[in-house]
């Protein structure tokens, strides 16, 4: 992985944490809480998209894909935090 490649990573996984927090509670989590939340949230989103039969492709599809998994990711999160 060069450094343009991982660049476009930690940028996905920034937008795709922010955009999630937005999402489920209104704020976002700062950029490295963004990073890490969008980075686990492209794996789980992808595991994900899977299971289900789907591919995204391309920058806008890796963008839908992390926020798809961080959006389940930090309601997995708010569920054990009740618990």
């Amino acid at each position: 992985m060069d450094i343009n490649s991982l660049i476009i990573f930690l940028a996905i996984g920034a937008l795709a944490g922010w955009l999630a927090g937005n999402i489920m509670k209104g704020r976002g989590f700062g950029v490295v809480g963004n990073i890490l939340v969008g980075i686990v949230g492209a794996v789980l989103g992808g595991f994900v998209f899977s299971l289900l039969g789907l591919t995204a492709s391309g920058l806008i599809g890796s963008i839908i894909t992390a926020t798809v998994g961080a959006v389940i990711l930090l309601y997995i999160i708010s569920i054990v935090k009740k618990a």
